[in-house]
């Protein structure tokens, strides 16, 4: 939208146009909350397919926020249901044990009937995009892009922000969604538990020669989880059937993932093939490879003077369980509410009092994911023996408890604890 008048005064600005900072511009904006989104790349950039090769899995909790504030029309045709999830162990060897665990979406069901999906798959490029068509359409947003936040001067009762380009902009409240080592954070003196894996994520696409049938799998290696995302086929060519793929989360310990990705093709594949294993057929990487770096960072507190921290900024995970997003847009869902409730009630929305309801909402479901991610991580990112032996008989003892493996599919499904309205699928 073109700046307004009064687009200097806002009530939210937003640092970050990425995927939880898009989301909860949106959100605020739909709310009725004046917002400023603010990104130092050009929004479009942000959407282009070399950009981001990574997937994102939408919990079932964030598709019904997704589908209250529209955005779910955008994506609904890129979106892969997530039917099962299946979880193995493999040694060095490349063998997989006979024990496993398998969540079953039908089981996680209320009633018999009311099965629907735990999640969704969805590239990257297409969830930018969708983000940033709905934002582009809500009067209550404007789009600050490219530009950057180079001093932000938070008083008693505002926030100044100088930009790049000379603007001033004040706000009652900042928000960083600047990912897990913004300026924000720094500045403001927040410290963070924070610490590398030592391990690095192999992202890339799969062709396989069978159907994945929406069947997630995560099968645990002595270097990291390897992670099998079930995605739409790919395009139809010359009238036959598109390509079956699956995202690949690829973790190995970093001194191996750098000699992984200096191999040439024929050997890469051959390495790749061999930890996928034959139960897709025949199967290939198609494309280009990237990689990240693997690390955990959560802030010591999530506000602080007119000042808030959301998603990666707040608490950056391992990619193991798939959650990190979730947890960002149960972060959205829940500040976009408090913000609301104080707005109609009179209230400052950047007042001290109403950003610690925030945080108090949000610390213990953030604090348990992350401390849950990170023992899974250590527990099965190994190949000792007696670890081995005690995974294998606690994934098998899960898997021959239904009433077990409804919770744990639940909660992957993002159904516990206080929800906000919009995780509910309700407006706030």
């Amino acid at each position: 939208m073109s700046p307004s008048p009064d687009s200097a005064r806002v009530d939210l600005a937003v640092i970050g146009a990425g995927p939880n900072g898009s989301l909860l511009a949106l959100a605020a904006g739909e709310a009725g909350l004046r917002t400023a989104l603010i990104d130092r790349l050009p929004l479009a950039t942000l959407t282009d397919p070399g950009f981001d090769g990574r997937t994102t899995a939408i919990a079932y909790t964030s598709q019904r926020l997704f589908a209250a504030l529209g955005i779910w029309d955008e994506l609904a045709d890129q979106a892969e249901p997530i039917l099962d999830i299946r979880i193995s162990d493999t040694g060095h060897d490349g063998r997989t044990s006979p024990f496993f665990l398998h969540f079953d979406h039908r089981e996680a069901a209320e009633a018999e009937g009311d099965a629907v999906p735990m999640g969704w798959i969805v590239e990257n490029r297409f969830l930018r995009a969708a983000l940033l068509r709905r934002l582009r359409t809500c009067p209550a947003v404007e789009l600050v892009a490219p530009d950057e936040a180079l001093d932000t001067r938070r008083g008693d009762d505002k926030v100044e922000i100088a930009l790049k380009s000379g603007r001033q902009l004040a706000a009652r409240l900042v928000a960083s969604a600047e990912g897990r080592f913004g300026t924000l954070r720094e500045e403001a003196g927040i410290g963070a538990r924070a610490w590398s894996y030592g391990q690095v994520a192999i992202v890339l696409v799969a062709h396989h020669e069978r159907p994945h049938r929406g069947v997630a799998q995560e099968k645990f290696l002595p270097g990291g989880p390897f992670a099998i995302l079930p995605m739409t086929d790919g395009e139809a060519i010359d009238g036959k059937g598109g390509e079956h793929r699956s995202s690949i989360v690829w973790t190995e310990r970093a001194s191996i993932a750098k000699r992984l990705l200096e191999l040439d093709t024929p050997r890469f594949n051959a390495e790749f093939a061999r930890r996928f294993g034959d139960f897709l057929g025949h199967v290939e990487p198609a494309g280009p490879r990237w990689s990240y770096p693997l690390s955990l960072v959560h802030a010591e507190r999530y506000v602080d003077r007119r000042m808030v921290l959301v998603g990666d900024a707040a608490h950056g995970i391992h990619p193991i369980a798939g959650q990190g997003y979730n947890l960002g847009v149960r972060d959205i869902a829940a500040l976009v509410e408090v913000l609301v409730d104080a707005q109609r009630l009179g209230l400052d929305i950047g007042a001290a009092d109403t950003l610690e309801r925030f945080a108090r909402w949000r610390r213990a479901d953030n604090f348990t994911m992350v401390a849950a991610t990170d023992l899974l991580n250590r527990l099965f990112s190994n190949d000792i023996a007696p670890l081995r032996l005690a995974r294998d008989v606690g994934l098998a003892a899960v898997n021959r408890v239904p009433s077990l493996r409804r919770f744990f599919a639940r909660h992957a499904m993002g159904l516990g604890g206080d929800l906000p309205r919009l995780i509910r699928g309700e407006r706030p």
